[in-house]
């Protein structure tokens, strides 16, 4: 059975200003690719599982987040780094879907897909709901985030990479 980290997307990937759905208004936060780079390096996959709620608010369409996402694995190919699949929910919390954090359900799927080890894994997030989700898993769990202990992903990177 292999390792992984799972990611959120917003605030942990890319600054969250609110509803990020096209690639114009994607910014990588400083430090992800050094950090994601020495994470895959160390024989962990890489997986976001992300709440996309903006979609079922009408701010963008899922195609636009679809061409955002190829777009962001795009980059992260061009610096050698592979992202081995993104899960995401389109529904807003009011649509009670079974796909939304902090339900396990797309966390429960990656580690099936990819025959993962949880005891092994990572859950880091910017968010609560990333850390209930951990809470239904065997995974470890890192809050990240501006007035965190790990304030970015090189902080993680470096955690994870001293813990094993």
């Amino acid at each position: 059975m292999e390792k992984a980290v799972f990611l959120d997307r917003d605030g942990v990937i890319n600054l969250d200003s609110g509803y990020v759905g096209k690639i114009k208004e994607f910014e990588f936060l400083p430090g992800v690719f050094s950090a994601l780079k020495k994470i895959q390096d160390a024989g962990y996959r890489i997986i976001i599982i992300t709440n996309q709620s903006g979609i079922a608010r009408g701010f963008y369409s899922k195609k636009d987040f679809l061409e955002l996402t190829k777009w962001m694995m795009d980059e992260f190919k061009k610096k050698r780094i592979t992202i081995d699949q993104v899960y995401f929910c389109p529904h807003s919390p009011k649509d009670r879907c079974k796909c939304r954090k902090p339900l396990p359900n797309m966390l429960r799927r990656a580690i099936k897909d990819f025959n993962l080890e949880e005891g092994r894994s990572w859950i880091i997030g910017d968010k609560m709901s990333d850390m209930e989700m951990g809470k239904k898993s065997y995974c470890k769990k890192i809050l990240v985030g501006p007035q965190r202990k790990f304030k970015d992903l090189r902080m993680v990177a470096q955690f994870i990479l001293n813990s094993t």
